[in-house]
């Protein structure tokens, strides 16, 4: 049987509750919803990255990034990524954050996505992101 690692970057803050960050187990990699805080400072308080949308989008995913980087993984991994914006009016502006984003990393081939709005965030977070990886 494969091993089930948890991964939590040392960007990351200790998950305020029993989950990890992301889990690798062979070689599919699941991160959980990452949120635009900015890396951790120890004995501090998470800090979002910024009131804006694009702020939050950019430091979002470069969480994810982190998290797909400990698990050996990066973007061309990726098959699915899930947006959350708490907010209907942020679809266009995310879709371009988003697409120059991935235009700046040099993806290959996009992966699947989907974007929905929820409401439940933290008070101040404008988005949330996830994502499925496979390792070759």
């Amino acid at each position: 049987m494969t091993e089930k690692t948890a991964l939590t970057p040392a960007t990351h803050t200790t998950p305020p509750a029993k989950f990890s960050h992301g889990v690798k187990k062979g070689n599919i990699l699941q991160v959980a919803g990452q949120v635009g805080f900015l890396p951790a400072v120890e004995g501090q308080a998470p800090t979002p990255a910024g009131p804006t949308l694009r702020e939050q989008t950019l430091q979002t995913l470069a969480n994810v990034k982190a998290i797909l980087e400990e698990g050996g993984a990066s973007w061309d991994d990726a098959m699915m990524i899930r947006v959350y914006l708490t907010d209907v009016a942020h679809f266009a502006e995310m879709n371009a954050i988003y697409n120059a984003y991935f235009e700046e990393q040099g993806l290959k081939e996009a992966p699947a996505a989907r974007t929905t709005v929820y409401v439940g965030l933290p008070k101040g977070l404008l988005i949330e992101i996830d994502a499925l990886a496979v390792l070759s």
